[in-house]
């Protein structure tokens, strides 16, 4: 009995000396394409941040439609009275579709990024290797990420602009309740088909090509005023993502109250006019006119006080992600690709 205890003791020091259960941990990790380790470790991230700024994002999207008793109020006010009406459960409505929509579109957002810089770095060496790149294939990965995941922003849309009747407001048409997300895209597709479930994507588009891209434009760009020795610090890159964020959704913001009013006219109580907009510009214009131009900015506040801790945590998760999966720096990242 002690010289089989003492085999395998010995057993598992000679695992414990060559490695061999880290190894094979190791060639695991190794073997996954690094295109994967992104998309996880991207997916990962987008889901941690989305739910943090959950609460936020539900009032934020309640003001930039006007809903009826929200659009006078001011951000704590709103929380406070959504949480009376329909409480802790009422902050996170519309979060599982959020959820489920941002972990493909963070996914394929960094992941393409990544590529398509490297495709054009590899390819249009008359653009050089500065920021240009970052605008352009930022733009690129943004628009690719919107494609792929916008019915499922458009779900969630609707099932936040939902409030219940406690609420007290009047309205002369029924709006139609949805009981979740496949409720939601079953209900729209049999309304107007696939076309129905891009209602919105115009304006989505024309806002994400330059956020995206001036993110990572803005982003590299003030990374590369910091000195060398702090460009491994994640103070320093929450700060810069956050910078780039606000600045970048600053520019766009009117074009996502757009966005958000023409995914839910349908539900629009007929007091708004029940205005049906047929492209970017014509809902622009007619905004100014009806709601006046504070309207092009509902929301925006309460947009900022999400978008700085979202990005933080965005960053922190993605970069935890990152160190757990193994995923290479970003120019070693470039060059396995390119090879």
């Amino acid at each position: 009995m002690g010289s089989s205890q003492g085999s395998t003791l010995s057993s598992n020091v000679a695992g414990l000396v060559d490695g061999s259960s880290a190894r094979k941990e190791i060639s695991y990790l190794d073997s996954m394409p690094v295109y994967v380790k992104e998309l996880i470790a991207g997916g990962a991230a987008g889901a941690f941040a989305k739910t943090a700024v959950a609460p936020l994002e539900r009032i934020k999207i309640l003001l930039q439609t006007r809903t009826g008793g929200f659009h006078s109020l001011g951000v704590f006010q709103s929380l406070k009275k959504l949480l009376k009406h329909e409480g802790v459960k009422g902050f996170y409505k519309g979060n599982g579709a959020s959820v489920i929509r941002i972990v493909p579109y963070a996914a394929l957002h960094f992941m393409a990024y990544e590529q398509y810089r490297c495709l054009i770095l590899n390819n249009y060496y008359a653009l050089g290797s500065g920021p240009l790149i970052d605008l352009l294939a930022g733009a690129a990965a943004g628009g690719t990420a919107v494609l792929c995941t916008y019915p499922l922003d458009l779900a969630r849309t609707k099932l936040a602009y939902q409030v219940v009747d406690s609420y007290g407001m009047k309205s002369n048409h029924a709006q139609p309740a949805y009981n979740g997300l496949r409720d939601v895209l079953r209900s729209v597709y049999k309304e107007g088909g696939m076309r129905a479930l891009y209602r919105g994507v115009g304006p989505t588009l024309t806002g994400i090509l330059p956020y995206a891209g001036l993110k990572f434009y803005i982003y590299e760009e003030l990374k590369r005023h910091v000195p060398e020795e702090h460009q491994k610090s994640i103070v320093m890159r929450l700060s810069c993502g956050a910078l780039a964020g606000l600045f970048g959704q600053t520019f766009t913001y009117p074009l996502d109250v757009v966005r958000r009013q023409m995914q839910v006219e349908n539900l629009q109580p007929s007091v708004h006019g029940n205005v049906r907009y047929r492209n970017t510009l014509e809902g622009l214009t007619v905004i100014v006119h009806n709601q006046g131009w504070r309207q092009l900015f509902a929301g925006l506040s309460i947009n900022y006080m999400k978008i700085v801790p979202s990005v933080a945590i965005g960053f922190t998760a993605y970069d935890m992600m990152k160190f757990w999966l193994q995923i290479p720096p970003r120019s070693k990242t470039r060059a396995i690709s390119a090879a």
